[in-house]
């Protein structure tokens, strides 16, 4: 049996699942600069580097936490994975087609002394898990910068691997 089926119940699916959150899977963002938003080779996709852009808008900019909370950035996370999956899912056939979520970078813009990237980062995480189950399950880095594109709190990288060759 699939591991993912086995762990979200037999008739649940990551887009059952993300559904029942109450979250829809938007439109895959169009690059800010010269690259594409996802590379498919094989059975992995690499996702480029994701803004929190919800409905064409960034949801926050500045460093965290003195312009942008932990909380907002937290969200802020979540909104990019699912920017994220919606790329992946775009190169696999649908989100469905996603077999296992394999490893997120995770920038946050910082203020010098703040030490809880990690924390922010699990805005994203925790989404991926709550979709996949023990495939949402990851190696992640969490990284403290200066400053992102356009002025984002964060950015979010992934690597996925599609659940069939096509």
């Amino acid at each position: 049996m699939n591991p993912r089926a086995a762990t979200l119940g037999a008739m649940e699916t990551p887009t059952s699942r993300l559904a029942a959150m109450n979250l829809v899977l938007p439109s895959p963002p169009k690059p800010v600069a010269s690259y594409v938003p996802g590379v498919r080779t094989g059975n992995l996709i690499f996702v480029s580097g994701q803004l929190p852009m919800k409905d064409g808008t960034l949801m926050a900019t500045g460093v965290v936490p003195s312009a942008v909370s932990l909380e907002t950035a937290q969200a802020c996370a979540r909104q990019c994975a699912l920017n994220g999956l919606a790329v992946a899912a775009s190169l696999c056939g649908g989100l469905d087609g996603i077999g296992r979520v394999i490893r997120l970078g995770v920038f946050v813009a910082s203020d010098t002394s703040f030490t809880e990237q990690p924390k922010v980062a699990n805005g994203a995480s925790d989404l991926l898990q709550q979709v996949f189950g023990e495939s949402g399950r990851h190696a992640r880095a969490a990284v403290g910068v200066n400053t992102l594109p356009l002025g984002s709190c964060v950015e979010v990288e992934m690597l996925v691997e599609a659940a069939h060759n096509h």
